[in-house]
């Protein structure tokens, strides 16, 4: 039979308090705000399971890497400490933005400069083949148009151009427009008030935004 006084001393080891383990940080870890010394004190460790408790604020910083940098800085040094390394992370975040907004402007530049190119590389095109364009209204003129592959061709090329914004300056018995017409000729004219388009003499060509080649015309003025 074991001595009685062994067993009592098995009861008082049985009896023991678990060690328990204070959080004296001044800065909470989780929410980055600072703790007072009597609740440091008071604080004691969660019971159960470790969830992850995150803070709204910092589910947020999960979409700003400056903001969660801030908030890490703020968790590793002390409030004094960490409100100085905020300023420095504000810095960092205003050079971020004034670089995203280079950023923009440089792509907005190169887009307007591409669209720039690509209109004038449409304008070059359209340019070398007026002399083409004045051919078929040539032959069309002399009735080589009106029927066969040849007409066919000249009715896709035709297309092909307006596609590309080609429009043709022919308008008779409209004011005179230094813009897109040259006058070739100015004579008197009856019963009109502005000079006016009388007579193309060779067709002018425009697209939206440029003149190609202006309309030689023959302008009836108003009678003196």
């Amino acid at each position: 039979m074991a001595p009685h006084g062994n067993q009592n001393e098995n009861e008082h080891e049985g009896e023991r308090a678990e060690p328990v383990i204070r959080d004296n940080r001044k800065v909470d870890p989780v929410t980055g705000q600072a703790r007072h010394p009597e609740q440091a004190e008071q604080a004691e460790p969660a019971q159960g399971g470790h969830e992850d408790m995150r803070p709204v604020d910092e589910a947020h910083d999960a979409d700003d890497p400056l903001a969660q940098a801030e908030r890490i800085l703020r968790e590793a040094a002390g409030e004094e400490e960490g409100a100085g390394l905020a300023v420095v992370v504000k810095e960092l975040r205003d050079d971020l933005q004034r670089l995203q907004a280079e950023y923009v402007n440089y792509r907005r530049r190169v887009d307007r400069d591409r669209a720039v190119a690509g209109e004038v590389a449409v304008f070059g095109v359209l340019s070398s083949l007026l002399p083409v364009v004045d051919d078929l209204e040539a032959a069309r003129a002399h009735g080589d148009l009106t029927d066969g592959p040849f007409a066919a061709i000249a009715a896709k090329l035709e297309s092909v151009l307006s596609s590309q914004g080609l429009e043709r300056i022919d308008a008779t018995g409209v004011e005179f427009d230094p813009n897109v017409h040259e006058a070739l000729i100015q004579q008197p004219g009856e019963d009109i008030e502005v000079d006016t388009v009388q007579q193309v003499l060779r067709v002018g060509y425009k697209t939206e935004s440029r003149l190609l080649r202006p309309a030689q015309v023959i302008v009836a003025t108003p009678q003196g």
